[in-house]
């Protein structure tokens, strides 16, 4: 099996080709802005807590309007509603230019111009991920998430690169906003070669009767539920970040360069393995899969909590980085090509909430099970409590254990009124994800 990442996609679909590009350097421009948020807050107040309420400020919008963005995404034209959005944030990121051209040095202005970035990628975020689909056949879904995680890994590391350099040579951050609201160009371009994407006949209308249904249909499918499930047991329990801090002052000097390092190593390996991520495409038990991942990453981290020197530490968050990308993938195949159609809105919705809201509460128990305890028992017991929360859905949801790659889920539990038949006739939207939040200008 070949090594290297299946670039098909790019090559046979020139309307993917288009939004991977487009998305992929307005992600960076996005992830620029993310930068220059946090920087300027934090010039302004010289508080770590004003810093940590702009995570709040994201939150909120999210939680609130993602569910209802699905039900929206199911009802009108999602490629139309993406570029309204697109554009909408493109005005917000100007406003952010704006006000530090103006040095206007209003922290509750920034509060509220993220607020309303985050609300309108919680209504794009649903729609955009349910346009692979259309544009690629189902053998090459696979190829098309990997692809997507490249991308994604890509910004994590080129943005706040790019924005640092950007403000120590212009002495301020606003250079960061312009780029990012140009960059929003590059995003139009890549949703204008999509086909028209109207909803599907019967559609209903938004509201949280919408919502209520796609909900009810996730709670009847094993396939769906264990996915979702397994996302949530590995950045609730398994995502330690929160104690790096303390972990780095406690073992490893308390060098910012060195906890720099630590966050870094994971993007590392999860950029590593989504380059040479050829073999996916062969991997068809994509629940299993998905577990086996899952404790992958669990047991890294737990591995982490016991290491005794930086490269072994380094080493192991590298493995817990490659094997996010893994469940990612896997559970991205699973939830766009169980989703029926006039479902798939709602049902991304709750993925993109899932991913959003998980790695938030995995700092809380993280951080409050390390001030009960110590750090590392707090990184070493949510990594062991991964592993068995994965064996536990494994058994309790043997539907979503035995589930295969474009199999019909099966059994009672497992189906709704709406499953038979509702596989796509493509393969699934990119979402940049997993244990951590969206990336940034892609919703």
């Amino acid at each position: 099996m070949r090594l290297l990442a299946d670039t098909r996609p790019l090559r046979q679909s020139p309307a993917f080709r288009r939004l991977w590009a487009g998305s992929t350097l307005s992600a960076v421009g996005g992830s620029m802005t993310t930068f220059a948020v946090i920087l300027q807050v934090y010039q302004i107040t010289g508080s770590p807590l004003a810093v940590g309420a702009i995570g709040l400020a994201r939150m909120a919008p999210t939680l609130v309007i993602g569910l209802l963005g699905g039900s929206f995404a199911d009802a009108v034209d999602r490629r139309r509603l993406v570029i309204a959005c697109t554009i909408g944030l493109a005005a917000v990121t100007a406003a952010l230019a704006a006000s530090a051209l103006a040095d206007l040095r209003s922290v509750w202005l920034l509060y509220g111009l993220v607020a309303v970035k985050s609300a309108l990628g919680a209504v794009a975020g649903p729609a955009r991920r349910t346009f692979i689909p259309s544009l690629l056949p189902a053998d090459l879904l696979p190829a098309g998430l990997a692809l997507s995680r490249i991308s994604f890994q890509v910004t994590l590391a080129a943005g706040p690169a790019a924005a640092g350099a950007l403000t120590a040579a212009t002495g301020g951050v606003a250079a960061c906003y312009l780029i990012d609201a140009a960059s929003f160009a590059a995003a139009l371009y890549g949703l204008a070669g999509l086909p028209a994407m109207p909803a599907a006949d019967g559609a209903a209308r938004p509201g949280p009767r919408a919502v209520a249904e796609g909900i009810a249909f996730i709670r009847r499918s094993q396939v769906l539920a264990g996915a979702f499930l397994t996302d949530l047991n590995a950045t609730v329990f398994g995502l330690p970040v929160a104690l790096f801090p303390a972990i780095n002052a406690e073992r490893f000097g308390g060098s910012a360069a060195t906890l720099g390092l630590l966050t870094t190593a994971i993007g590392v390996g999860g950029l590593i393995s989504a380059v040479y991520s050829g073999p996916v495409g062969h991997i068809r038990r994509h629940g299993l899969a998905m577990l086996v991942s899952a404790s992958v990453w669990g047991a890294a981290f737990a591995g982490f909590a016991l290491a005794a020197n930086l490269p072994l530490a380094l080493g192991l968050l590298a493995v817990a980085g490659a094997a996010d990308t893994f469940t990612v993938v896997f559970r991205s195949a699973i939830v766009q090509t169980v989703a029926p159609e006039r479902l798939r809105g709602r049902i991304t919705a709750v993925d993109f909430v899932v991913g959003a809201g998980g790695g938030e509460l995995g700092g809380l128990e993280a951080g409050a099970v390390g001030s009960l305890a110590t750090p590392a028992i707090s990184a070493l017991s949510g990594g062991l409590a991964t592993i068995a929360g994965a064996a536990v859905i494994g058994l309790a949801l043997p539907a979503f254990a035995r589930y295969r790659n474009g199999a019909t889920p099966a059994g009672p539990a497992a189906t709704g009124p709406e499953s038979a038949g509702s596989g796509p006739a493509g393969g699934a939207a990119p979402v940049p994800g997993g244990p951590g939040a969206p990336a940034p200008n892609q919703a």
